[in-house]
């Protein structure tokens, strides 16, 4: 039984290893260290013993704390309560929430987040290499590789270059696990139908974790590898069991996919300022030295990166061992999956370097694709190089003839040979710094290639009782290099130091009530960190944000009512113009700051530490009755009437058609009830009224009396909720619709 199953205990055991931190010291495998090391209010609990910050591993790494954690924990603690989480209210002063496709709300393996939070994130975390492990080892077994080789395979895409940098993002990497499980699917179904189910789940799973570019290289290699196979024997039967698996996969993932549709048409995306001209965007050929030297161009971890734009987005390494397997399948006689997967990489590489053909999407402005960073297809190169590197290391097993490994190991010799002649030239014109960080970081590398050429070389010389030593040797040394190479990059970091409480956010969460913050340094309270304590901040971090509130915001900014992007953000909104008109409007109560707001007519009611909060006393309430009613005909006139002196945002109210409604604007109204999904507002008046919700307006929002009548919710003062009231006592209900 062992003996069996030993390469999926082998892959257990490895975790543990790999994850050893976390299973046996506690620390917890995401960047909680930066927060307490770089972001205040965190910064002052320590600041007596760490005046600096406490040190922090790797600074590229904080996306998973300002985004990916604090959603699916939003995410998590809505369908606790048996609550679809809908709507995100303490971003962006509202903003979708399961439509942004990244909180991963229909996602299967969110079982797991029936535990603990911090924990079970840790889980999600390390559930990622070991299920692409498992899943690309029983793909090639699929394939008729021996044990070891789809082990190799197996390690080799979980610890490859690209789950390595994106480890501690969690959505990403748990879209591009389920690939190899697709494509056994897709050979087991030739042979048996139940093998549809499987299908259905995977792609799906897939598609529900959460990274929608990740899943489209995925659905793409899916449907090569359908037609790759269809044609081989043009099997009727094969053809029907795969339309039936993709319409019913269609069908299970309209949930999401619609709201997802929906929200990036309504969104800011289109004007992106990461414009695919820039150096970055695509895979700089430069970089392709990381291949073979992952660290040449150093390393943010050790603060030492000098390449170009991100580390994370740009490294291509599978390791030394793996990479002479690949050459080695290339040469003599190839498996048609060899040729497929050959083909697969060619194709990711030529359409993620600066190519002719990779510039087209962007050329025409294809939808999507002209959006989407076209480095991400690392993920299928180190996939296609995983699968290549596994046939590499069958066919070595089997192979009698070793003149085909000599040739490989000349190849890899030969560059390693090229980038020695060039570093002691230093053709590559870099300084001294640049240079030494460059020749220390080729050692390591150089160094396991030696050690590899003589395994395999001894390997040529030996006996068969031998073999199987020798090879073990090679896979041992693949995991000490790619341990290595992870280990220096990944944080694993403590409990305390995730989210503490500090009597900063303490002080928001007793008095901030229905209203929001805003901060006025980039170093305070990040945005989406008040997701954490439940505060709503005008600020938000997203890829995907609503295209009016990024001209809103960005007109403040400006102080003048130009809505027209670039809008001088890019995913990060902030507002930096603290002009009290549109503050009070937009229901900021208070703003944080580490300079004093008094002149501005802020009242400083809390400090801790270098974090000092001022309260806003003249903050219009959430809801109000407008008394006078300011007819415009495009978006465009809203904003300039908004911007008029004239204009006074606690009574009056700008809306496009609506016209002829006469109102006193006489009433009483307050907020009965208030949480994401649903506004309750009593509201007792004796003329018919205009009143005004100053959350965000968004087509799935719907608003109905207690009689059950709905009524239009008009888009007011350029972003938020307004209904006309009959007259009398009313409840009126604001209720988020999932489309």
């Amino acid at each position: 039984m062992i003996k069996k199953f030993w390469p999926i205990l082998g892959f257990i055991f490895i975790l543990f290893i790999f994850f050893w931190q976390f299973f046996f010291k506690g620390l917890l495998p995401i960047a909680s260290d930066t927060i307490v090391g770089l972001y205040y209010p965190y910064r002052d609990i320590y600041s007596k013993d760490y005046p600096n910050g406490i040190p922090f591993k790797n600074f590229l790494i904080t996306d998973p704390v300002r985004q990916q954690y604090p959603w699916k924990k939003l995410s998590i603690d809505s369908i606790k309560k048996i609550e679809l989480p809908l709507w995100n209210q303490y971003s962006f002063s509202g903003t979708p929430n399961l439509a942004n496709f990244q909180s991963g709300v229909f996602y299967p393996l969110n079982i797991i987040f029936l535990l603990p939070y911090s924990f079970s994130w840790s889980l999600f975390i390390v559930l990622e290499p070991l299920l692409a492990g498992i899943f690309m080892y029983l793909f090639l077994k699929n394939l008729k590789l021996v044990n070891l080789a789809s082990f190799f395979g197996g390690f080799v895409f979980a610890f490859s270059s690209f789950f390595v940098t994106w480890l501690e993002w969690g959505n990403i990497l748990h879209t591009a696990l389920w690939l190899p499980l697709i494509l056994l699917s897709l050979d087991k179904l030739r042979k048996s139908r139940i093998w549809i189910f499987v299908l259905i789940f995977s792609l799906s799973s897939s598609f529900f974790a959460g990274h929608l570019q990740a899943f489209f290289y995925s659905f793409l290699v899916s449907l090569f590898y359908f037609l790759f196979r269809y044609f081989e024997k043009k099997e009727l039967r094969f053809l029907f069991l795969f339309s039936v698996s993709s319409a019913l996969s269609f069908l299970l993932i309209l949930p999401q996919l619609l709201p997802t549709i929906k929200f990036i048409g309504l969104s800011a995306r289109s004007s992106d300022l990461l414009i695919w001209q820039q150096e970055g965007w695509f895979i700089p050929w430069q970089h392709l030295l990381q291949i073979l030297i992952p660290d040449f161009f150093g390393n943010p971890s050790t603060l030492n990166y000098w390449g170009v734009w991100n580390y994370g987005e740009l490294s291509i390494y599978i390791g030394i061992v793996p990479l002479i397997f690949v050459l080695y399948s290339m040469l003599g006689r190839k498996e048609k999956e060899v040729i497929f997967f050959a083909i697969i990489l060619v194709l990711a590489f030529v359409f993620s370097l600066p190519t002719f053909f990779a510039k087209i999407p962007y050329q025409l402005d294809i939808p999507f694709l002209s959006t989407s960073q076209p480095t991400r297809l690392i993920y299928l190169i180190d996939f296609s190089l995983a699968v290549l590197a596994g046939f590499g290391l069958n066919k070595f097993i089997k192979s009698n003839s070793y003149k085909n490994i000599l040739v490989s190991l000349l190849v890899l010799g030969g560059f390693f040979a090229l980038i020695i002649f060039l570093l002691l030239l230093n053709t590559f014109s870099l300084n001294t710094s640049n240079l030494e960080v460059a020749k220390r970081n080729f050692v390591f590398p150089f160094a396991i290639f030696i050690v590899t050429s003589i395994l395999l070389l001894l390997k040529i010389k030996t006996n068969k009782s031998l073999t199987y030593l020798l090879l073990s040797g090679l896979v041992i040394i693949t995991i000490f290099d790619l341990f290595r190479f992870s280990w220096k990059f990944n944080t694993f970091s403590k409990q305390e130091y995730l989210f503490p409480k500090t009597q900063t956010t303490s002080y928001l969460e007793k008095n901030i009530g229905n209203f929001r913050i805003a901060t006025t340094d980039p170093r305070i309270y990040p945005p989406n960190f008040s997701i954490i304590d439940e505060i709503s901040s005008v600020e938000g971090y997203d890829p995907l944000f609503l295209k009016s509130y990024a001209e809103f915001i960005s007109a403040i900014n400006r102080n003048k009512p130009n809505i027209n992007p670039p809008f001088g953000f890019n995913r990060i909104v902030r507002i930096e113009n603290l002009n009290p008109r549109f503050l009070n409007l937009l229901g900021v109560k208070y703003i944080l700051s580490f300079s004093d707001l008094t002149s501005l007519g802020y009242e400083r009611v809390f400090q801790e530490g270098q974090t000092k909060i001022f309260e806003n006393k003249n903050v219009i309430p959430k809801v109000f009755i407008a008394k006078k009613i300011l007819s415009a005909k495009d978006k465009q006139q809203v904003i300039n009437m908004m911007f008029e002196n004239s204009f006074e945002p606690r009574t009056e109210v700008v809306v496009q058609d609506l016209t002829n409604l006469e109102i006193k604007g006489k009433g009483e109204v307050q907020v009965k009830s208030y949480n994401s999904n649903k506004v309750e507002v009593s509201i007792q008046t004796s003329s018919e009224e205009f009143m005004v919700l100053t959350d965000i307006f968004y087509p799935t929002w719907k608003a109905k009396l207690q009689n059950g009548k709905e009524l239009k919710i008009y888009q007011s003062d350029y972003l938020f909720r307004g209904v006309v009231v009959p007259p009398g006592k009313n409840v009126i209900t604001f209720y988020n619709a999932l489309l």
